[in-house]
């Protein structure tokens, strides 16, 4: 995760990173595993990939791109019978190699998705004591907290737990330690982190469906607080903190595939709960219900059938577009849109629609989707959001890091359905979300409960910079 940056690309959110760690108990090589486990995690992150292996040592492959552009069949043919790998999102608008995952020294590597709260303090106190930096990822103060730990003669278990009173934040890691893999999450299970097992493996990674790509069993989901380590081809677990489960919200509305489940929670299911929760909060008079592709589609269908609307896809994307990075202007980001999107005037043309999107950041691409049915011929847009509005940044791994980016922020919901056109605008409630979900949720970009005590401080601090301004 890009520790450094605080912007948006376009209106998306963007989250940062899916891990993975593959244990073979036959010895066999994990390379082939790891990679067909990233193909299936690339919606968490298409800038960069990398995997370590252990063969006598490390062996590192990694590139810029999307997995199937950075390794070729050598690169899959290594050696090494246990292994970690990564897909990366950065959060400005470069990737540098140096911050391509998995991050390792000599003797520990490891796979990051999170974000450490106080890396700056943390990677200050670090320098401090003579270690030295290499990139811009919070992924580094992991490895060198552990290493310094290690060094003094702790075990992994002890040295785990010196570093979850240590850092603050979210961090649902795969890592190796010489030649033992493990994993681990922080006290509030923050990021998702499941793993499977079968005759042949042992897996852990951020969302079942990198199991269900190598055919391994889904066993469970590992808890905050606590650490994994596979010795004798056996998973051992135990509890390094007491847990305080706070869930990210936006992983079931949003950033997973709806063919995952994390947490014993299927995200298909609650994403259809989210829709019909939605649609007896705030009905809609319309003819019509679409959504914006993809991450959408489930809580539109299941909204429309709530109240015996037809759902149809009166938006369609263009899947070879690439992603657009930062858009340095506002045409730009309108281009980019009408790039990605269509919408079709035999759906649209006439109708009063409910369109159903996820999330509103800023409002920029949801305000053009609105005109794109407007210039299709729609005569009434009614916005329907999945989620409440984000009035706060998140200091736990989403790109949204500053609360002047945020519409909800300043603007009441009628003031941001007039500044996107729409003829109304309904958020799903906070208790309709955590009904819908099931789950205690991290609530910080909706209502500043954050549950962690640093990122209360970066929240006040930005706080006291807007009142400078």
């Amino acid at each position: 995760m890009d520790a450094s940056s605080c912007f948006f690309r376009d209106d998306e959110l963007v989250e940062h990173c899916g891990v993975i760690g593959v244990y073979s108990k036959k010895g066999a090589k994990v390379a082939p595993v790891l990679y067909k486990a990233m193909v299936a995690l690339q919606h968490r992150g298409q800038d960069a990939a990398g995997f370590v292996v252990w063969d006598n040592g490390f062996v590192e492959r990694k590139g810029v791109g999307l997995v199937s552009d950075i390794f070729k069949e050598t690169d899959l043919s290594v050696g090494g019978t246990l292994g970690i790998a990564h897909t990366r999102y950065p959060t400005t608008g470069l990737c540098l190699i140096s911050d391509v995952q998995p991050f390792r020294n000599i003797d520990i590597a490891i796979s990051h998705n999170g974000q450490v709260s106080n890396y700056r303090d943390a990677r200050s106190a670090l320098e401090k004591r003579g270690f030295r930096f290499v990139s811009t990822v919070d992924s580094e103060v992991v490895v060198y907290t552990l290493h310094e730990q290690l060094k003094a003669g702790k075990s992994i278990a002890d040295s785990v737990k010196t570093l979850m009173g240590s850092l603050d934040g979210a961090y649902s890691i795969t890592g190796l330690i010489g030649n033992t893999l493990v994993a681990f999450k922080d006290p509030n299970g923050i990021r998702p982190l499941v793993w499977g097992e079968n005759d042949d493996f042992i897996m852990f990674a951020s969302e079942t469906v990198a199991l269900d790509a190598v055919g391994i069993p889904h066993r469970g989901d590992l808890n905050g607080g606590e650490l994994a380590v596979i010795r004798n081809g056996k998973l051992e677990t135990s509890r390094l903190a007491e847990a305080h489960p706070h869930t990210c919200m936006f992983e079931y509305v949003y950033f997973s595939r709806p063919d995952s489940t994390i947490n014993g929670r299927n995200v298909l299911e609650v994403r259809k709960r989210l829709g019909a929760q939605l649609a007896s909060e705030h009905p809609a008079n319309a003819d019509v219900v679409i959504d914006v592709p993809d991450s959408a589609r489930t809580a539109a269908k299941a909204y429309a059938d709530a109240l015996g609307l037809p759902h149809d896809e009166g938006l369609i994307k263009n899947r070879y577009v690439g992603r657009t990075f930062i858009m340095p202007s506002q045409q730009k980001r309108v281009d980019a849109v009408r790039m990605k999107l269509n919408a079709v005037r035999q759906i649209v043309g006439g109708k009063k629609i409910v369109l159903v999107d996820d999330s509103i950041v800023r409002g920029t691409t949801i305000r053009e989707i609105v005109g794109l049915l407007r210039n299709a011929g729609a005569r009434e847009v009614h916005v329907r959001i999945t989620c409440p509005p984000i009035r706060a940044p998140c200091f736990y791994g989403i790109d949204m890091s500053t609360y002047e980016e945020l519409a909800a922020h300043t603007k009441s919901v009628e003031e941001i359905g007039k500044m996107i056109g729409a003829d109304s605008l309904g958020y799903l409630s906070l208790e309709g979300l955590k009904n819908a979900i099931g789950l205690p949720v991290c609530t910080g970009c909706l209502d500043e409960g954050y549950p962690t005590r640093y990122a209360k401080k970066l929240a006040d601090e930005q706080k006291g910079k807007e009142k400078k301004k």
